[in-house]
């Protein structure tokens, strides 16, 4: 979240219900960015929550501030990666004593990328309510921006951070018939164009960096031409990569044949066609009947 002046809080119309929500775990999107990407709803139940849970106390506490919020003696408790079991515990307690508890991410929409995953999932499984309170998220702002097929889409996450299980990671997700999306490090968004060069120069990749943030910017093309637009060290910023989903590749029949005849030597037809469609990306039907037509020579 920006670090917005006082002057946009003063811009914000005043109308925070005192309303005490019902007894449950209020999972409430906070501003990725602009801080008043927030709903009047989230600020309600942000005011007249019993008690409150970050994954930064600090940020939340700039946010309420920004908005006028009081804490009025309200306690909020830090839940994050290095706080999760004694904080849950906490906060499960707070839930079976019938109280209210709004979990707010340091930015976006809770449990998406988030610790407050296991929370959302304990509070159901012991039987509490759990409520979204939607609003930003930065997969579907990249994914609304970035012209790329919405109809399908995937969200992956962080990549590996290691150079070899990347590749792997890639290798295999890069295949899925979806528009991909996953965040990465500023630091090696170069790296990872690299190696999805590797695998498929020509994909159309889209780099959203600092969404909704001052410095917002958008950056389209191939996996090369990114890669020679971005310094070696990187950019700076949340990043958000989005991948087409994989185009048709033109069957090449002679290397097909090349491929299929030595898998022949040690399988089945219908074994050795399934085998290479798979690793050319290729449909299976008509590497069979490549195959098929092999069987005169």
């Amino acid at each position: 979240m920006t670090r917005n002046s006082s002057a946009e809080a003063q811009s914000i119309p005043a109308r925070i219900e005192a309303v005490r929500p019902e007894p449950g775990l209020y999972l409430v999107s906070t501003p990725i960015g602009a801080a008043r990407d927030i709903t009047l709803r989230a600020l309600d139940v942000l005011n007249s929550a019993d008690l409150l849970a970050a994954e930064d106390t600090r940020t939340l506490r700039h946010l309420m501030d920004i908005h006028g919020i009081p804490l009025r003696g309200r306690r909020i408790v830090a839940y994050h990666d290095h706080s999760g079991d004694g904080a849950r515990a906490i906060l499960l307690s707070a839930l079976a004593d019938g109280q209210s508890v709004a979990y707010a991410s340091e930015a976006g929409t809770p449990l998406v990328a988030d610790p407050g995953y296991r929370l959302g999932r304990e509070a159901a499984q012991s039987g509490g309510r759990v409520f979204a309170v939607p609003g930003a998220s930065a997969v579907l702002a990249a994914l609304a921006v970035s012209g790329l097929p919405s109809d399908r889409f995937m969200f992956l996450g962080f990549p590996p951070a290691t150079v070899s299980a990347r590749r792997t990671w890639l290798n295999e997700v890069a295949k899925i018939e979806a528009t991909l999306i996953f965040f990465e490090s500023p630091r090696r968004v170069k790296q990872t164009l690299e190696n999805l060069c590797e695998l498929d120069p020509d994909r159309s990749i889209v780099i959203c960096r600092e969404l909704t943030k001052r410095f917002e910017e958008v950056l389209r093309g191939t996996a090369e031409e990114l890669g020679k637009m971005i310094p070696e060290a990187g950019l700076k910023g949340e990043i958000v990569v989005l991948l087409d989903r994989p185009q048709p590749k033109l069957m090449d029949e002679d290397a097909i044949r090349d491929v299929l005849r030595g898998r022949l030597k040690t399988m089945s037809l219908r074994d050795a066609a399934a085998e290479v469609s798979a690793e050319m990306g290729l449909a299976r039907r008509e590497v069979y009947q490549i195959g098929l037509s092999m069987k005169d020579e």
